[in-house]
């Protein structure tokens, strides 16, 4: 068990700390931060575990360098480890223009552990160490200072188990040959596309029901610029302008101040200081040929596949998930069962790799009536048809 974490304060004890952690295999990491009230999240502290030293780092001391902490976030020699980390990788992210490297995902590995989809740190600590963790301190403000002693221990605690979970993870994979299968989603973590949004697609992001071509070109264009203006203030996209009010803009195209009275929750009215950039988008959005509009992708009227046989489908994927205990969205979703339904080479992560050993396979076994299902003792069942 580690000692009592050290609150870093200065940029002397975040260079001293982190040098002790130079030769560890592996750090575990976790972030507190807020983001009510800005676009990016702000980071309020940073937690770091490893070879018995645990730190808490305060980034909002003024004047503290955290280079040496960047810096250990690529040291390709240390594992950095979190727990349902993308939103602290986002926060690197935005703070390095690098997403940390080589990273490992607790949370991940739990779905091929037997733990089902999106386990709770709580559980994994409760599971391999018989502990359970203090949540009252979950719902501070962690901007405030000074720090209490409660918080301090509460975000320490975090790290401190994972650093006795993530070896035992690791051994309960390499005894079940499953080291293989987290991979290819540890890998998709490390993409840097992941936590960088693109300006241009975020009308993608709505939900409305379509509409014609110029109005999806007007939308387009008003959430481009939404999302650059929220960026440059810094705050949420849906404080500058919510998002039906986003899509009311784009279907009525005002052309003057007084027509903004008719925009219901336009912040300010006719007079509000975001008619004048608004009138300037959908003006340029008038400028743009009809053959340069974005192609606005509604939901074509595809081959339905037999509902009987998707019912058949996912229960072979639940016995299947639940045989092996890996989580059922690692394998397949609701729309990949679907393709698999329609078609026995759909472009599916479950007909592929360890997916396809497990259950890919059998899948289409049972779609060529090679494989039956049945119940027994209240359990699932397979057997398995000769030719």
């Amino acid at each position: 068990m580690n000692s009592k974490p050290q609150l870093i304060k200065t940029t002397e004890e975040l260079n001293s700390a982190l040098s002790k952690l130079a030769d560890a295999e592996f750090v575990a990491i976790d972030t507190e931060f807020m983001r009510e009230n800005t676009y990016y999240p702000k980071l309020c502290l940073v937690q770091l575990s490893a070879a018995g030293t645990t730190l808490c780092v305060d980034p909002l001391v003024p004047d503290i360098d955290m280079s040496a902490l960047y810096n250990l976030m690529q040291n390709p020699s240390i594992i950095k480890v979190f727990h349902a980390g993308r939103q602290d990788l986002e926060i690197f992210v935005h703070l390095t223009g690098q997403v940390p490297f080589p990273i490992y995902d607790t949370q991940i590995a739990a779905m091929v552990c037997g733990f089902g989809d999106q386990v709770g740190y709580d559980r994994l600590v409760q599971h391999y160490t018989g502990r359970t963790i203090d949540k009252s301190s979950r719902f501070t403000n962690w901007m405030e200072r000074p720090l209490t002693d409660r918080q301090v221990k509460y975000a320490a605690d975090d790290v401190i188990y994972l650093v006795e979970i993530y070896p035992q993870m690791l051994a309960h994979l390499k005894e079940t040959n499953r080291t293989d299968w987290v991979e290819s989603e540890l890998a998709s973590l490390s993409a840097l596309s992941l936590y960088l949004p693109a300006p241009e697609t975020m009308w993608k992001r709505l939900k409305f029901r379509g509409g014609k071509p110029s109005m999806v070109n007007r939308l387009a264009k008003l959430a481009h610029w939404r999302e650059l203006e929220a960026q440059k203030r810094d705050v949420p996209r849906n404080r500058l302008l919510r998002d039906d009010t986003l899509i009311d803009l784009a279907g009525s195209n005002p052309k003057t101040a007084a027509e903004f009275r008719k925009i219901r929750g336009f912040p300010g009215g006719e007079t509000g200081k975001l008619v004048k950039p608004v009138l300037h988008i959908l003006q340029q959005a008038a400028q743009i040929p009809e053959l340069d509009y974005p192609q606005f992708e509604r939901q074509e009227k595809r081959e339905k596949a037999p509902q009987a046989l998707i019912d058949l489908l996912k229960v072979l994927l639940k016995h299947v998930t639940e045989e092996f205990e890996v989580a059922p969205r690692l394998i397949a979703s609701s729309d990949d069962l679907e393709k698999l339904a329609l078609n026995d080479k759909a472009d599916i992560p479950a007909l592929s790799g360890w997916r396809y050993e497990i259950f890919g396979q059998v899948a289409l076994e049972l779609k060529k009536g090679r494989l039956a299902l049945f119940v027994t003792n209240g359990k699932t069942k397979l057997l398995h048809i000769s030719p």
